[in-house]
């Protein structure tokens, strides 16, 4: 179409970066594009959170280890790196919560931990019978005013009451978008919900009519991931950037224009110029990069929280509590450390032997971030003394790994759609050809960041050969 190469860089080599470039690659050649694509990356290692551990016959995911098995979009990617064949199902198991320092079943057919079955919700131990006729209530209140954006906590407690909200849904909330519910957008957080209660007066029935696209996080459905573990899907994507120059170890310091190109400072003393960029860094330093225009200054009011996963290995019959779930969420109703804790044996027992058990634990709540900072054997020494009192743990691991993920979850607060839109129009007036892409953004779940990556890369696509594509 055009004999004259153009040159787009990919700042960030984890999931949405990786697949920005791969789909800079795919579109370049479904077009007959001539493409060079540059994806640099500031530490040693791409895949960003997403980490694998293999360690004699165990795997061990530091950061994400599933993601929800009707996310089609996963699945179309994995197909088009040719490792659909590794994708497994976890184990059928049930979810617990610890409320007051027990475990209570969370019940069947709960999506979010709001019912959506009356039996098992009747049935359940984890809230009183006033609690549950509170509950009742949202099937004959009028619909709520959800035009304007409000906190989570404020809206879900006028429908469902306190008891509910604080054993099961706030929970299960707090532990999968890691921020205080009173803090977190009703509109940016679950946006399938708020558009679900915009038809339909009750947020019941709005979820049972909607269920299709609100089942992650339902309590029972099964999850995805690969044989291999999670880091199996960047070392696909790795592999499959062909056209792609790959620099590991290198960080871009700052963005800057001259004439018609970009030009990106390395911290090795070099320069890139190129004719689009995709920043798929953290949001902190996208506005890093741009410090000396003075825009996206709107992003740095996007709060950060830290959390920290404690896998560890234990012999086999350790846990001693009959208990018969693969996981459970913590109540901020409990004296407990932990957020949320993983049987990982029981969930996806291909990556423990038979011998074994593995339970990965969350540390780090929104407000309470301290045990982050802590050192490994005091992270460990606590986490042991919750399993001990929930789980009835004996003994202590025979190996740990903790991992810690400093100010790496953003929190989408009211107002998130507002700060992320006027950093974007700036960045497009200034440099019409970036684009920013990542999880602080239109999502933080696996599928969200994937389509970032890839609308990032259509949109960059089209910027740089915006003439060439009207002939």
């Amino acid at each position: 179409m055009t004999e004259q190469k153009r040159r787009v860089a990919v700042i960030g080599g984890g999931i949405t970066g990786l697949t920005a470039a791969f789909f800079l690659q795919q579109e370049a050649r479904k077009q007959k594009l001539p493409l060079e694509i540059v994806l640099i990356e500031a530490s040693h290692r791409l895949g960003g959170s997403i980490q694998t551990v293999k360690k004699d016959d165990f795997i061990i995911e530091r950061g994400p280890d599933s993601f929800f098995a009707k996310d089609q979009v996963v699945v179309d990617l994995s197909k088009q790196l040719g490792i659909e064949d590794q994708l497994i199902s976890n184990s059928p198991g049930k979810s617990y919560v610890a409320i007051n320092n027990q475990l209570s079943p969370i019940p069947k057919g709960s999506i979010l931990g709001i019912p959506t079955e009356i039996l098992p919700f009747a049935k359940s131990d984890a809230i009183s019978w006033s609690g549950k006729l509170r509950t009742a209530c949202d099937l004959l209140l009028p619909p709520s005013d959800i035009s304007q954006d409000q906190s989570l906590g404020k809206f879900l407690r006028k429908r469902f009451g306190e008891e509910t909200v604080e054993n099961l849904i706030e929970p299960i909330l707090s532990g999968a978008y890691s921020g205080d519910i009173d803090l977190l957008s009703l509109h940016e957080t679950l946006p399938n919900l708020s558009n679900a209660c915009r038809k339909h007066r009750s947020v019941i029935k709005g979820i049972q009519k909607e269920t299709s696209k609100l089942k992650e996080g339902a309590n029972g459905y099964s999850y995805l991931t690969l044989k291999d573990g999670l880091e199996s899907l960047i070392d696909a994507l790795e592999q499959a950037l062909e056209m792609a120059i790959i620099y590991k170890s290198v960080r871009v310091q700052s963005i800057t224009k001259s004439k018609d190109k970009i030009i990106l400072s390395l911290n090795n003393q070099h320069s890139i110029f190129v004719d689009g960029v995709i920043v798929a860094t953290s949001h902190q330093m996208a506005t890093k990069l741009f410090e000396r225009e003075g825009i996206l200054k709107s992003l740095l009011d996007i709060p950060v929280n830290s959390f920290a996963t404690v896998s560890m290995i234990f012999p086999h019959n350790t846990i001693k509590k009959a208990f018969d779930g693969y996981g459970f969420f913590v109540s901020r109703s409990s004296e407990y450390s932990i957020t949320a804790c993983s049987l990982t044996h029981r969930k996806w027992p291909h990556k423990v032997p038979g011998d074994y058990e593995v339970i990965k634990s969350y540390v780090g709540r929104a407000g309470d971030e301290s045990i982050v900072e802590l050192s490994d054997s005091e992270i460990e020494k606590i986490v042991l003394q919750d399993l001990k009192s929930t789980l009835k743990v004996a003994g202590k691991p025979i190996h740990t790994v903790v991992s810690r993920f400093k100010k790496a979850m953003p929190i989408y607060t009211i107002g998130h759609q507002k700060r992320v839109e006027q950093a974007k129009k700036e960045l497009h007036e200034s440099y019409p050809t970036i684009r920013l892409a990542g999880n602080a953004y239109e999502g933080f779940s696996l599928t969200d960041c994937i389509l970032q990556g890839e609308n990032a890369a259509k949109e960059v696509i089209a910027s740089i050969f915006q003439k060439e594509l009207c002939l």
